[in-house]
């Protein structure tokens, strides 16, 4: 079991699929089991099943002019969250290249004007984030790379702006379990592939773990 205490470091696990039994959420799950292990808190945020909004409404519309504005009620409660972890890992599949719109609506209600950026010291100084994208593509089908370049501008022009201190991307290809197109994997090479699969993820979660460790 791993070891917490009062001062444990919080971690918090963001999910964007709608589907529990998804591989994005088995995927963000066994981060938060390996972050758990590592000693930090997890708080587990299901966008979908905790029924957030991610649709942008009148009383979360930034006001340029004050930065003290008082957002939702929701929005609020989502950034204390946010304030309250030492990490944030967003798990998540690829959409379009992007992110999903639920996680779109998310950074955009929550890393709100006033909170996330508009201060000359961030509030979200310090914190270190992970971008866990799933995309069905194999990792040499060229739109793989389009794909981490959307992503890679979607982590400077969000986390770097807000002021974090770190932000990776970690881009799993082949989730959706074809070798070929149209020809699906099945049996033992289906488990192999899974398998490999979740190693990758977990490799990614170490590598920044261990990051943590050397830029602390």
């Amino acid at each position: 079991m791993p070891q917490q205490d009062s001062h444990a470091r919080t971690a918090l696990v963001v999910i964007a699929h709608h589907r529990p039994d998804s591989l994005t959420a088995h995927t963000a799950r066994r981060a938060a089991a390996r972050l758990e292990n590592a000693g930090y808190r997890v708080d587990l945020l299901d966008l979908h099943a905790e029924g957030f909004d991610p649709r942008m409404n009148v009383a979360d519309q930034p006001e340029w002019g004050d930065r003290d504005r008082k957002y939702s009620d929701e929005t609020h409660a989502h950034m204390r969250r946010l304030l309250d972890a030492d990490v944030v890992v967003a798990v998540f599949p690829v959409y379009w290249q992007n992110v999903p719109a639920i996680l779109k609506g998310w950074i955009d209600r929550v890393w709100n004007y006033g909170f996330a950026y508009g201060r000359s010291t961030p509030r979200l100084a310090g914190k270190r984030i992970l971008w866990l994208g799933l995309a069905g593509a194999t990792a040499d089908d060229p739109v793989t790379e389009g794909m981490r370049t959307v992503l890679t501008s979607l982590s400077e022009g969000i986390a770097h702006y807000c002021g974090l201190s770190h932000s990776t991307i970690g881009l799993l290809s082949d989730a959706d379990g074809r070798l070929l197109v149209g020809d699906a994997v099945a049996g033992a090479e289906r488990e192999a592939h899974y398998a490999a699969f979740d190693q990758r993820a977990r490799e990614y979660v170490e590598k920044f773990l261990a990051e943590e460790t050397v830029t602390a």
